[in-house]
């Protein structure tokens, strides 16, 4: 399929801005560019009953965190949300517009994570503010107008990665059990392998492949660690027993096929899965679904999902 022609001309404008591409910026640099960036999206229409900012305390100290509560009567589902930004940038305003159209769209709590960044703060670090948070989740969730039964995770690219780190590792760590996953086009390996998108995908689409070689040298304290099943969660030994997850992809994104790839390794152990892939669409989309007809359609197909995987 051709790009679709929104994003077509989102991508024009962007080479016309002089944007730098991202693997030429310091890790500094992106954040000053893309929090800016992302936080004058237009912004989500939902109505909600609250937005907090609150601090949980974890083993390593304590994480800020923004949490969304909706609009009726309690106790909702909940999901703890990891924001994109190849584990370098990102924070709790570039993504607040997605987590208050989850909370509205969906009818759930919202916890979203504002975890450490590298490299300043390389893995695990990342993925242990994630699994302590979630933890808390499920162990303050009456505070929380929220159900512990029906707790679920989700993020975008690099915060796809850790929902599907946090989800296996809540399964072999004992718990708290989730009831589902949400993996937007997630990084789910990080050894340098090539797949098809990657190299059909390598220069043009905003994600690039060198801005993935770019964050996992900024994450990874050895390349020994991307054989990990922590940073390369397609590496785990075992598939069983994950949360039903929803894999959402776009065509022209290098991480394509490793989404793709995860999700159906996850449907060949038995977990109830589904990989919706967007033809015309790129790494990005998702954030831009004020902007782009396609991250609309995103939106609404997870909304739909996770109301259907929440209600059991």
């Amino acid at each position: 399929m051709p790009l679709h022609p929104q994003v077509e001309g989102l991508l024009t404008q962007m080479a016309s801005s002089g944007l730098k591409k991202i693997q030429d910026m310091t890790p500094e640099e992106s954040r000053a560019t893309f929090t800016p960036v992302f936080a004058s999206l237009p912004p989500s229409q939902q109505k909600l009953a609250k937005v907090e900012d609150r601090s949980v305390p974890t083993p390593a100290g304590t994480v800020n965190t923004r949490i969304y509560t909706p609009e009726g009567q309690g106790p909702f589902p909940v999901m703890t949300y990891f924001h994109g930004g190849g584990f370098v940038f990102g924070n709790l305003d570039t993504h607040d517009g997605v987590c208050r159209e989850l909370c509205g769209a969906v009818g759930m709590v919202v916890v979203s994570v504002d975890y450490r960044l590298s490299p300043e703060h390389k893995y695990p670090d990342a993925p242990d503010d994630c699994v302590a948070v979630t933890r808390w989740v499920a162990d303050n969730a009456a505070s929380l107008d929220a159900d512990p039964a029906r707790l679920a995770v989700g993020g975008d690219s690099a915060g796809g990665n850790l929902a599907a780190v946090v989800s296996q590792r809540l399964r072999d760590e004992k718990g708290p059990n989730l009831a589902a996953q949400l993996l937007i086009y997630p990084v789910t390996r990080a050894d340098g392998h090539k797949t098809q998108s990657m190299i059909d995908n390598a220069e043009g689409y905003f994600l690039e492949t060198a801005s993935m070689e770019y964050f996992i040298g900024h994450y990874l304290r050895s390349p020994a660690d991307a054989q990990l099943p922590g940073v390369s969660p397609i590496f785990a030994k075992d598939f069983s027993n994950l949360p039903p997850t929803l894999v959402l992809t776009c065509e022209f994104d290098p991480l394509r096929d490793e989404g793709e790839d995860y999700g159906k390794k996850l449907q060949a152990a038995g977990v109830p899965g589904t990989i919706s892939r967007y033809d015309g669409a790129i790494h990005g989309a998702w954030n831009f679904f004020g902007v782009l007809d396609l991250g609309r359609a995103m939106h609404n197909e997870a909304a739909r999902w996770l109301k259907e995987a929440l209600s059991r």
